[in-house]
């Protein structure tokens, strides 16, 4: 038996007027997605513990069975993980996104107008994070590049200072949002001043794409203590994403971290890689589980793009859940695939809610069909069926 996780990220949502009361995952066409809820079973799940922030990381936490309030230590620290940082006790991992900052002359008074800068080239943040570790880093400030516009900041001996996620508050002014600790809030400013004519920028703007002119610190938390996966569900497992978070989370659980070309965590990135990295970890590479991440819903939820969120949740199904179902079908092997989101992404907020989200759960086995039925935040509602707790969910989709 071949286990497989397909999550998209922030792929729930709520009705939209635009599209006659539908959610984007509604008014998408998913025959794949449709097809596993016509043979398998669908249900709302709650990744998001009562009280914890609704993130990518304690959400995806819960899908992999990792209790958030046993596991969670902050966002950062995880993607440090994959990023190679060797965190010592007593260091502080924070989120260093390159944003797109508004240009009144006043640092207070600048709204964010894109937090992934147009999700800025890794190759091109590199040279941009270069040029701001020349003038801020230091023994207790460190920088690591990342992924895009996802970045790392180690602060030695530092504290877990509350700190405001840029996609929470894009188009609002940043003042009452900053740092209070003090130098954390000096490198932003600074930062500003390093990228903000910076030749990479320059160029980006004049292809008329947003520049990566500022820093913004998020997410600080300190060093995380995660289970090995294997020991823990014993299944080997496999990891395929596109952003540091899962990377992390994998190096953190001992799971194996499959690199994909052309995987990037944006609408374009690489859908029948990912979906045929998973089929040779499972038929080839003698993996029992494997984790697909799907970044681009999320990041279209961010933007606000009801087309663009359409966009990715049609590319999600037919390029990476369709075809993972055919390839497994073709094997002969029997296998369960579990399909979600990790929690939803309006388009109305343009950022993350603790709402429950769908799941279907596919068993090849299973030869009863249902009528009429697709895959959706309402269909799933309607089977009365509502995990509590997240985390508990993986345990259900090992069962035999």
């Amino acid at each position: 038996m071949k286990y497989i996780v397909v999550l998209g990220d922030g792929m729930a949502d709520q009705p939209l007027e635009e599209l006659g009361g539908k959610t984007p995952l509604e008014y998408a066409d998913t025959p794949g997605m449709d097809n596993l809820a016509r043979w398998g079973e669908m249900g709302m799940v709650k990744n998001v513990p009562r009280g914890m922030a609704p993130g990518s990381d304690t959400a995806n936490l819960s899908v992999l069975g990792y209790d958030p309030k046993i596991y969670y230590s902050g966002r950062s620290p995880l993607e440090a993980l994959n990023i190679g940082v060797d965190m010592q006790e007593g260091d502080v991992a924070i989120r260093a996104n390159l944003v797109t900052l508004t240009q009144e002359e006043n640092y207070e008074d600048k709204r964010i107008l894109d937090h992934s800068a147009d999700e800025i080239t890794t190759e091109e943040a590199k040279i941009l994070l270069e040029a701001v570790k020349k003038e801020l880093e230091n023994e207790i400030f460190q920088f690591y590049t990342g992924t895009s516009y996802r970045h790392c900041l180690i602060w030695k001996e530092g504290m877990t200072v509350p700190l405001t996620p840029p996609h929470d508050i894009r188009g609002k002014e940043i003042g009452e949002y900053l740092p209070d600790e003090p130098a954390l809030l000096e490198m932003q400013k600074k930062s500003y001043e390093i990228l903000k004519d910076h030749p990479v920028n320059r160029a980006r703007m004049e292809k008329g794409l947003n520049p990566g002119n500022s820093l913004w610190f998020w997410g600080a938390g300190t060093k995380p203590s995660l289970d090995p996966f294997e020991e823990k569900f014993h299944k080997k497992g496999a990891m395929i994403s596109a952003v540091d978070l899962l990377k992390g989370i994998a190096v953190g659980t001992s799971m194996k971290n499959i690199y994909v070309e052309g995987a990037n965590g944006g609408l374009d990135t690489n859908y029948e890689g990912k979906a045929d990295a998973a089929l040779k970890a499972l038929l080839e590479d003698g993996c029992d589980f494997v984790y697909v991440h799907v970044e681009a819903p999320d990041e279209m939820g961010h933007q606000g793009s009801i087309e663009k969120k359409i966009k990715a949740i049609e590319y999600l199904d037919q390029r990476v859940v369709a075809r993972i179902k055919e390839g497994m079908d073709a094997s002969g092997e029997d296998y369960r695939m579990l399909v979600l989101p990790d929690h939803p992404t309006p388009i109305c907020v343009k950022t993350h809610t603790s709402d429950p989200v769908p799941y279907v759960l596919y068993d090849s086995r299973n030869k009863e069909e249902k009528e009429g039925v697709c895959y959706s935040e309402a269909e799933a509602g309607k089977t009365g069926k509502l995990l509590e707790k997240g985390h508990e969910l993986i345990r259900y989709l090992l069962e035999e």
